[in-house]
């Protein structure tokens, strides 16, 4: 698995501000990725949102489907202009707490959604 982390270390996550999603609950942009092993680019958008922890029993993934759609639109076509990126993928991960990219956490509630970007929007994309 072969992904360059781009965008966000550690001193910057410190600063962050919380971004607004549909749910109200809290977001935090935790990384991002390009991930180049498909043979075409996926960008990955990693956001820690504590929220969705099963033992919380907060926000579900029902709930959390349209902020994954909205983070997808507002920041993600974004930062791929900003960043003169093509990806044929971007990929939303929210996940209750720091796991390593490519590792498994059993006790880590952790939902995905896939998109094709194309011109000013996110198409969904079934995995």
């Amino acid at each position: 698995m072969s992904a360059l982390a781009l965008c966000l270390g550690t001193a910057e996550r410190a600063d962050a501000v919380p971004l607004d999603v549909p749910s109200g609950q809290s977001v935090d942009l935790h990384e991002v990725l390009l991930d180049e092993t498909t043979g075409e680019l996926w960008v990955r958008f990693r956001f820690l949102a504590p929220q969705i922890a099963r033992d919380l029993a907060g926000i579900t993934y029902e709930q959390a489907a349209p902020d994954m759609d909205h983070l997808c639109q507002t920041l993600a076509l974004a930062y791929l202009r900003q960043h003169q990126l093509a990806p044929a993928r971007v990929v939303i991960s929210l996940s209750d707490r720091e796991v390593p990219f490519g590792q498994a956490d059993a006790a880590a509630t952790q939902f995905f959604e896939s998109y094709r970007p194309e011109g000013d929007n996110c198409i969904w994309e079934a995995f």
